[in-house]
């Protein structure tokens, strides 16, 4: 898995778990297993309220997930996004969630994992899942999230015209959009730069495809 065909996918797992051994951290082998075998570089991190999570700048993707107890997402992750500096170092970053829980998936969707979402609301999400019980072992559910995972993650920097390249100072730009905006933007940028010849966007071409007749 590559990016631009140039280099790995680096994917961090940050999970909680109230116990060692059990069925999440069985899950997050799993997840990281299917990863490695499909050319990515994987490591992982139990959340802790109160870390350091700089370290998080090496990685591409950043995969989050937690076992719900009580109908509340695992303390320490929600504590890492609220009372850490997690939430500094996710920015622009390509985000996956999962949770596992036995309740129906609506009510999960509809109910835990926004708790998860209202702190992602700058980020793309590559892919989100509800895991019962019962799948954790499955190897097709875990297959089908890590193809998510990396088909989002072409996605991301491939829109249109995979061999453009950008400067870090548009892509926060684009990004700080909502990412319904955001992938529009990007996408038009795509065409602008096509049409004119542009193989390097700036900010500076972002300003002139706004200034062009056609605006964006």
């Amino acid at each position: 898995m590559t990016r631009d065909n140039d280099r790995q996918m680096k994917a961090i797992i940050l999970y909680d778990s109230r116990s060692s051994g059990g069925s999440t951290d069985r899950l997050i082998d799993s997840i990281g297993q299917q990863l490695a075998e499909n050319g990515a570089y994987v490591e992982k991190a139990r959340c802790k309220a109160n870390a350091d999570y700089s370290f998080i700048r090496e990685f591409d993707v950043v995969i989050m997930g937690a076992p719900v107890y009580y109908m509340v997402v695992s303390s320490q992750l929600l504590g890492a996004l609220l009372q850490s500096n997690l939430k500094r170092y996710l920015r622009h970053k390509n985000i996956a969630l999962f949770l596992t829980c036995g309740s129906p998936e609506a009510m999960a969707q509809s109910v835990y994992m926004p708790q998860l979402k209202i702190h992602l609301m700058r980020n793309r999400i590559l892919s989100e899942k509800i895991i019962a019980p019962h799948q954790i072992d499955d190897e097709d559910v875990i297959y089908d999230f890590v193809e998510e995972i990396e088909e989002g993650y072409r996605k991301s920097f491939k829109p249109r015209g995979g061999d453009l390249q950008w400067s870090d100072e548009a892509l926060e730009l684009i990004e700080s959009a909502p990412p319904f905006f955001s992938d529009k933007i990007k996408a038009a940028l795509v065409a602008y730069a096509e049409e004119n010849g542009i193989r390097y966007i700036t900010p500076e071409v972002l300003d002139d495809a706004r200034a062009s007749p056609r605006g964006m």
